[in-house]
């Protein structure tokens, strides 16, 4: 009798092991079940331009197991704070100056990375009250954004137009309006406004000219290219990117996210349906 007992444990404890086995398998495999589940990819972004690329991106995203969820802000300061806490996966709204004068700011730690360039949104100059910068009078009030990581960006557009002139020696990246050497018009540039507030202040018709950033700007229906007294320069080192926690850019769903971002057809569609206001990157 204790003999036939411990043969049936023995058979037993053999199936209970073996079926261990299969099951420790199928999860170290991932699973037929589970490898078939799309994988779930969040991604905060401001509406214009970036929400719309997304959301033709998604299709495209969804055919390479990835759920894409998109998560839309309307100012630039919550799209990193929630990156940082983990809140999102991703966030698709600043370039890298941008990035760099974030990172660079007292008190924050943020540890992001650039996962890949997208497109670019040439910075314009709008005005109710004149139709070139050569227009503008002597004194004329020039109203822009408080980011310090804009402000060489928008003053050598400014030099492009022959309004100023910036010391060679600095970078105009990091350019600010201590290293302007000519100012014969005796421009007043006003930096004490949020990016969300410039179309406001354009349409209240306050100051000469406003500086605005295209997606607010294509947001509120004006056209960079056909509304703006003068554009950025399309060769512009301000690409839009894909920030990411350090090592996050080594996942698989953000290097397909940026594979299909500079796709062809992402390509295609920014270029057909913002005719120049935003013009793709080209993968490499």
């Amino acid at each position: 009798m204790k003999k036939w007992l411990a043969t049936a444990f023995a058979a037993t404890s053999i199936f209970a092991l073996a079926a261990c086995g299969s099951d420790e398998e199928a999860t170290n495999n991932g699973g037929a079940e589970e490898s078939d589940e799309p994988v779930e990819l969040v991604v905060g972004a401001s509406n214009v331009p970036h929400g719309e690329i997304l959301e033709e991106a998604k299709p495209l995203l969804a055919e390479r197991g990835i759920d894409l969820q998109i998560e839309l802000y309307q100012d630039y300061i919550f799209p990193n704070t929630d990156l940082d806490s983990g809140e999102i996966d991703a966030n698709y709204f600043q370039h890298v100056p941008y990035l760099n004068s974030v990172l660079a700011e007292e008190g924050n730690d943020y540890d992001f990375v650039n996962a890949g360039a997208i497109h670019i949104e040439p910075i314009a100059v709008y005005s109710q009250k004149y139709d070139s910068l050569d227009e503008l009078p002597d004194g004329a009030t020039i109203l822009m954004r408080n980011a310090v990581g804009e402000h060489g960006r928008i003053l050598s557009v400014f030099e492009e137009e022959g309004l100023i002139k910036l010391d060679p020696e600095v970078d105009k990246v990091t350019a600010s309006f201590e290293d302007i050497i000519e100012n014969p018009k005796n421009l007043n540039f006003e930096a004490d406004y949020e990016a969300s507030l410039l179309v406001q202040l354009y349409e209240n018709n306050e100051g000469d000219a406003v500086v605005i950033n295209s997606n607010y700007a294509i947001d509120a229906g004006l056209s960079p290219i056909n509304d703006s007294i003068a554009i950025e320069k399309s060769e512009s080192p301000y690409a839009n990117i894909i920030t990411v926690r350090a090592g996050d850019e080594n996942r698989e769903e953000i290097k397909t996210l940026v594979e299909v971002l500079t796709s062809e057809e992402i390509q295609d569609f920014i270029n057909e349906k913002y005719e120049g206001s935003v013009i793709p990157v080209t993968a490499e």
